[in-house]
Protein backbone atom coordinates (compact mmCIF):
# COMPACT_ATOMS: atom_id res chain seq x y z
CA UNK A 1 0.00 0.00 0.00
CA UNK A 2 1.53 3.55 -0.74
CA UNK A 3 0.70 6.61 1.64
CA UNK A 4 -2.53 7.22 1.25
CA UNK A 5 -4.33 9.04 4.28
CA UNK A 6 -8.23 8.50 3.28
CA UNK A 7 -10.07 5.26 2.28
CA UNK A 8 -13.67 5.33 0.36
CA UNK A 9 -15.60 2.93 -0.16
CA UNK A 10 -18.22 2.96 -2.71
CA UNK A 11 -15.45 4.70 -5.36
CA UNK A 12 -17.50 4.01 -8.51
CA UNK A 13 -21.08 5.29 -7.02
CA UNK A 14 -22.69 8.63 -7.35
CA UNK A 15 -21.55 9.96 -3.66
CA UNK A 16 -17.88 8.17 -3.62
CA UNK A 17 -17.03 9.09 -6.53
CA UNK A 18 -18.07 13.09 -5.51
CA UNK A 19 -16.15 12.63 -2.43
CA UNK A 20 -12.82 11.10 -4.55
CA UNK A 21 -13.60 14.49 -6.85
CA UNK A 22 -13.38 16.77 -4.32
CA UNK A 23 -10.43 15.20 -1.84
CA UNK A 24 -8.79 15.12 -4.97
CA UNK A 25 -8.73 19.38 -5.75
CA UNK A 26 -7.94 19.14 -1.87
CA UNK A 27 -4.92 17.52 -2.79
CA UNK A 28 -5.63 14.78 -0.49
CA UNK A 29 -4.41 10.95 -1.38
CA UNK A 30 -6.88 8.63 -1.44
CA UNK A 31 -7.85 4.86 -1.25
CA UNK A 32 -10.64 3.50 -3.14
CA UNK A 33 -11.85 -0.01 -2.24
CA UNK A 34 -13.83 -1.43 -4.80
CA UNK A 35 -15.45 -4.62 -4.77
CA UNK A 36 -13.58 -6.43 -7.98
CA UNK A 37 -11.17 -5.58 -9.78
CA UNK A 38 -12.95 -4.64 -12.71
CA UNK A 39 -12.86 -1.97 -15.58
CA UNK A 40 -13.77 0.66 -13.20
CA UNK A 41 -11.03 -0.55 -10.86
CA UNK A 42 -8.70 -0.17 -13.39
CA UNK A 43 -10.61 3.52 -15.01
CA UNK A 44 -9.55 5.46 -10.76
CA UNK A 45 -6.11 3.82 -11.31
CA UNK A 46 -6.01 5.82 -14.54
CA UNK A 47 -6.60 8.42 -12.95
CA UNK A 48 -3.81 8.15 -10.40
CA UNK A 49 -5.70 6.23 -7.39
CA UNK A 50 -5.02 3.61 -5.41
CA UNK A 51 -7.27 0.83 -5.39
CA UNK A 52 -8.06 -2.39 -2.63
CA UNK A 53 -10.16 -4.81 -3.68
CA UNK A 54 -12.55 -6.18 -1.22
CA UNK A 55 -16.05 -6.26 -0.23
CA UNK A 56 -17.86 -5.86 3.31
CA UNK A 57 -18.05 -9.50 3.89
CA UNK A 58 -14.45 -9.99 4.44
CA UNK A 59 -12.99 -8.45 7.43
CA UNK A 60 -9.26 -8.82 6.37
CA UNK A 61 -9.66 -7.13 3.04
CA UNK A 62 -11.13 -4.28 4.80
CA UNK A 63 -8.25 -4.56 7.56
CA UNK A 64 -5.90 -4.59 4.89
CA UNK A 65 -7.37 -1.45 2.67
CA UNK A 66 -7.22 0.31 6.57
CA UNK A 67 -3.42 0.10 6.52
CA UNK A 68 -2.46 4.09 6.73
CA UNK A 69 -5.34 5.28 6.26
CA UNK A 70 -6.33 8.46 9.07
CA UNK A 71 -10.06 8.84 8.18
CA UNK A 72 -12.18 6.32 6.05
CA UNK A 73 -16.25 6.69 4.48
CA UNK A 74 -18.23 3.93 4.63
CA UNK A 75 -21.36 3.45 2.04
CA UNK A 76 -23.48 0.29 1.80
CA UNK A 77 -26.04 -0.24 -0.11
CA UNK A 78 -30.26 -0.81 0.51
CA UNK A 79 -28.99 -4.15 1.00
CA UNK A 80 -28.75 -7.09 3.44
CA UNK A 81 -25.54 -7.35 5.32
CA UNK A 82 -25.42 -3.33 6.37
CA UNK A 83 -25.47 -4.39 10.42
CA UNK A 84 -22.39 -6.84 10.12
CA UNK A 85 -20.49 -4.66 7.73
CA UNK A 86 -20.59 -1.85 9.64
CA UNK A 87 -19.24 -3.49 12.46
CA UNK A 88 -16.21 -5.33 10.48
CA UNK A 89 -15.78 -1.74 9.48
CA UNK A 90 -15.58 -0.49 12.85
CA UNK A 91 -13.25 -3.09 13.95
CA UNK A 92 -10.90 -2.81 11.14
CA UNK A 93 -10.60 0.93 11.57
CA UNK A 94 -9.85 0.31 15.55
CA UNK A 95 -7.22 -2.38 14.69
CA UNK A 96 -5.47 -0.23 12.03
CA UNK A 97 -5.72 2.99 14.23
CA UNK A 98 -8.11 5.08 11.73
CA UNK A 99 -9.40 8.63 13.88
CA UNK A 100 -12.57 9.25 11.89
CA UNK A 101 -14.85 7.54 9.87
CA UNK A 102 -17.93 9.22 8.01
CA UNK A 103 -21.20 7.14 7.65
CA UNK A 104 -23.79 7.30 4.89
CA UNK A 105 -27.14 6.86 6.91
CA UNK A 106 -30.39 8.29 5.62
CA UNK A 107 -32.84 10.52 7.12
CA UNK A 108 -35.45 7.32 7.83
CA UNK A 109 -33.14 5.81 10.45
CA UNK A 110 -35.05 5.08 13.01
CA UNK A 111 -35.71 2.46 16.34
CA UNK A 112 -39.10 2.40 15.06
CA UNK A 113 -38.67 2.76 11.25
CA UNK A 114 -40.65 -0.29 9.44
CA UNK A 115 -38.16 -0.44 6.55
CA UNK A 116 -35.87 -2.93 6.92
CA UNK A 117 -32.98 -0.66 5.89
CA UNK A 118 -33.71 1.87 7.46
CA UNK A 119 -33.78 0.47 10.74
CA UNK A 120 -30.70 -1.17 10.28
CA UNK A 121 -28.93 1.71 9.02
CA UNK A 122 -29.69 3.26 12.56
CA UNK A 123 -28.59 -0.05 14.35
CA UNK A 124 -25.46 0.61 12.07
CA UNK A 125 -25.21 3.83 13.47
CA UNK A 126 -24.97 2.31 16.66
CA UNK A 127 -22.72 0.02 16.28
CA UNK A 128 -19.90 2.65 14.98
CA UNK A 129 -20.90 4.54 18.01
CA UNK A 130 -20.54 1.76 20.37
CA UNK A 131 -16.95 1.02 18.51
CA UNK A 132 -15.21 4.04 20.01
CA UNK A 133 -13.95 5.27 16.66
CA UNK A 134 -15.28 8.72 16.67
CA UNK A 135 -17.67 8.70 13.70
CA UNK A 136 -20.15 11.71 12.14
CA UNK A 137 -23.34 10.06 10.55
CA UNK A 138 -25.12 11.49 7.72
CA UNK A 139 -28.61 11.46 6.84
CA UNK A 140 -29.48 12.65 3.49
CA UNK A 141 -33.64 13.32 2.71
CA UNK A 142 -34.23 11.98 -1.22
CA UNK A 143 -31.53 12.39 -3.42
CA UNK A 144 -32.39 14.73 -6.19
CA UNK A 145 -30.73 11.86 -8.66
CA UNK A 146 -34.05 10.01 -8.43
CA UNK A 147 -35.18 12.72 -11.03
CA UNK A 148 -32.22 11.54 -12.74
CA UNK A 149 -31.49 7.49 -12.49
CA UNK A 150 -31.88 5.97 -15.61
CA UNK A 151 -35.15 4.17 -14.96
CA UNK A 152 -36.75 7.06 -13.63
CA UNK A 153 -35.36 9.32 -15.89
CA UNK A 154 -36.46 7.32 -19.06
CA UNK A 155 -39.97 7.21 -17.85
CA UNK A 156 -40.55 10.83 -17.05
CA UNK A 157 -39.20 11.53 -20.33
CA UNK A 158 -40.98 8.84 -22.36
CA UNK A 159 -44.71 10.13 -20.72
CA UNK A 160 -43.62 13.77 -19.91
CA UNK A 161 -44.80 12.75 -16.01
CA UNK A 162 -43.11 12.30 -12.70
CA UNK A 163 -45.15 9.41 -11.32
CA UNK A 164 -44.39 8.55 -7.88
CA UNK A 165 -46.33 8.14 -4.35
CA UNK A 166 -45.44 11.17 -2.52
CA UNK A 167 -48.97 13.09 -2.72
CA UNK A 168 -48.25 16.15 -1.48
CA UNK A 169 -45.35 15.77 0.48
CA UNK A 170 -42.19 17.69 0.58
CA UNK A 171 -38.60 17.66 0.77
CA UNK A 172 -35.81 19.39 -0.24
CA UNK A 173 -33.82 17.22 -3.11
CA UNK A 174 -29.96 16.97 -2.28
CA UNK A 175 -27.74 15.67 -5.19
CA UNK A 176 -25.30 13.15 -4.70
CA UNK A 177 -22.26 15.54 -5.63
CA UNK A 178 -23.24 18.19 -2.76
CA UNK A 179 -23.09 14.92 -0.32
CA UNK A 180 -19.70 14.01 -1.81
CA UNK A 181 -18.40 17.21 -0.79
CA UNK A 182 -19.52 17.10 2.54
CA UNK A 183 -18.03 13.56 2.95
CA UNK A 184 -14.95 14.76 1.44
CA UNK A 185 -14.31 18.23 3.79
CA UNK A 186 -15.11 15.41 6.58
CA UNK A 187 -13.02 13.32 6.11
CA UNK A 188 -10.03 15.38 5.50
CA UNK A 189 -10.80 17.62 8.59
CA UNK A 190 -13.17 15.71 10.64
CA UNK A 191 -12.12 17.57 14.02
CA UNK A 192 -15.47 19.29 15.56
CA UNK A 193 -17.40 16.50 13.97
CA UNK A 194 -17.35 13.23 15.94
CA UNK A 195 -20.33 11.72 17.12
CA UNK A 196 -22.58 14.31 15.20
CA UNK A 197 -25.60 13.54 13.20
CA UNK A 198 -26.11 16.18 10.28
CA UNK A 199 -29.57 15.76 8.49
CA UNK A 200 -28.62 16.82 4.82
CA UNK A 201 -31.01 18.77 2.75
CA UNK A 202 -30.90 20.64 -0.37
CA UNK A 203 -31.46 24.92 0.16
CA UNK A 204 -35.10 25.00 -0.82
CA UNK A 205 -38.14 22.40 -0.24
CA UNK A 206 -40.98 21.58 -1.99
CA UNK A 207 -43.69 19.27 -3.65
CA UNK A 208 -43.27 17.13 -6.68
CA UNK A 209 -45.95 19.03 -8.63
CA UNK A 210 -43.02 22.70 -7.94
CA UNK A 211 -40.20 20.14 -9.04
CA UNK A 212 -42.50 18.55 -12.12
CA UNK A 213 -42.82 22.74 -12.58
CA UNK A 214 -38.79 23.25 -12.51
CA UNK A 215 -38.12 20.48 -14.84
CA UNK A 216 -40.71 21.89 -17.23
CA UNK A 217 -38.91 25.54 -17.28
CA UNK A 218 -35.43 23.63 -17.95
CA UNK A 219 -36.17 21.34 -20.81
CA UNK A 220 -38.52 23.13 -22.51
CA UNK A 221 -41.69 20.58 -22.41
CA UNK A 222 -44.10 20.18 -20.28
CA UNK A 223 -43.94 17.92 -17.22
CA UNK A 224 -46.59 16.66 -15.22
CA UNK A 225 -46.72 15.39 -11.29
CA UNK A 226 -48.95 12.38 -11.48
CA UNK A 227 -49.00 10.69 -7.73
CA UNK A 228 -49.75 7.03 -8.04
CA UNK A 229 -50.61 4.73 -4.88
CA UNK A 230 -48.33 3.09 -3.60
CA UNK A 231 -49.53 -0.24 -4.25
CA UNK A 232 -49.17 0.77 -8.03
CA UNK A 233 -45.88 1.80 -7.08
CA UNK A 234 -44.79 -1.85 -5.64
CA UNK A 235 -45.97 -3.76 -8.57
CA UNK A 236 -44.07 -1.37 -10.84
CA UNK A 237 -41.03 -1.96 -8.82
CA UNK A 238 -41.26 -5.50 -8.55
CA UNK A 239 -42.57 -6.17 -12.34
CA UNK A 240 -40.87 -3.24 -14.34
CA UNK A 241 -37.37 -2.31 -12.64
CA UNK A 242 -37.18 -6.17 -11.14
CA UNK A 243 -36.03 -4.16 -7.99
CA UNK A 244 -34.79 -6.96 -5.35
CA UNK A 245 -37.78 -7.96 -2.34
CA UNK A 246 -35.37 -5.66 -0.03
CA UNK A 247 -35.11 -2.64 -2.03
CA UNK A 248 -38.46 -2.52 -2.84
CA UNK A 249 -40.25 -3.10 1.11
CA UNK A 250 -37.53 -0.28 2.09
CA UNK A 251 -39.18 2.09 -0.98
CA UNK A 252 -42.46 0.72 -0.12
CA UNK A 253 -42.50 2.15 3.89
CA UNK A 254 -39.92 5.34 3.37
CA UNK A 255 -43.13 6.52 0.69
CA UNK A 256 -45.48 5.98 3.25
CA UNK A 257 -42.47 7.86 5.57
CA UNK A 258 -42.38 10.26 2.97
CA UNK A 259 -46.40 11.23 3.16
CA UNK A 260 -46.04 10.93 6.61
CA UNK A 261 -43.45 14.30 6.92
CA UNK A 262 -40.15 12.35 7.66
CA UNK A 263 -38.14 13.36 4.68
CA UNK A 264 -39.07 17.14 4.84
CA UNK A 265 -37.38 20.25 5.75
CA UNK A 266 -34.14 21.90 4.72
CA UNK A 267 -31.07 23.57 6.09
CA UNK A 268 -27.41 24.66 5.61
CA UNK A 269 -25.38 22.34 6.63
CA UNK A 270 -23.94 21.59 2.87
CA UNK A 271 -22.96 25.05 3.08
CA UNK A 272 -21.77 25.16 7.09
CA UNK A 273 -19.29 22.34 6.32
CA UNK A 274 -17.96 22.85 2.54
CA UNK A 275 -18.29 26.99 2.45
CA UNK A 276 -20.47 26.67 -0.87
CA UNK A 277 -24.66 25.93 -0.90
CA UNK A 278 -25.94 23.10 -2.33
CA UNK A 279 -27.69 23.18 -5.96
CA UNK A 280 -30.75 24.42 -6.61
CA UNK A 281 -33.05 21.16 -8.16
CA UNK A 282 -32.93 23.97 -11.29
CA UNK A 283 -29.48 24.03 -11.18
CA UNK A 284 -29.51 19.89 -10.56
CA UNK A 285 -31.42 19.63 -13.42
CA UNK A 286 -29.55 22.28 -15.59
CA UNK A 287 -26.42 20.12 -14.86
CA UNK A 288 -28.00 16.98 -15.73
CA UNK A 289 -30.03 17.82 -19.23
CA UNK A 290 -27.98 15.07 -20.90
CA UNK A 291 -30.12 12.24 -18.73
CA UNK A 292 -33.41 13.18 -20.52
CA UNK A 293 -31.69 13.03 -23.45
Amino acid sequence: MSQAEILVSGATGRTGAAAIDELRKMGKTVRAYVRSDDDRAAALRQRGLETAIGDFTDIDAIRIAMEGIRSAYFLHPIAPGIVRAAAYFAQAAKETGVSAIVNMSQISARRESTSHAAQDHWVSERVFDWSGVPTTHLRPTFFADWLVYPHFAKEIWATRKIQFPFENGRHAPIPADDQGRVIAHLLAHPEGHEGKIYPLHGPVEMNHTEIAAIMSDVLGVKIEYAPTSIEEFKDKMENLYKFPPFLVQHLVEVAQNYRDGVFSGTNDAVEKITGAPALTVKQFITNNRAAFE
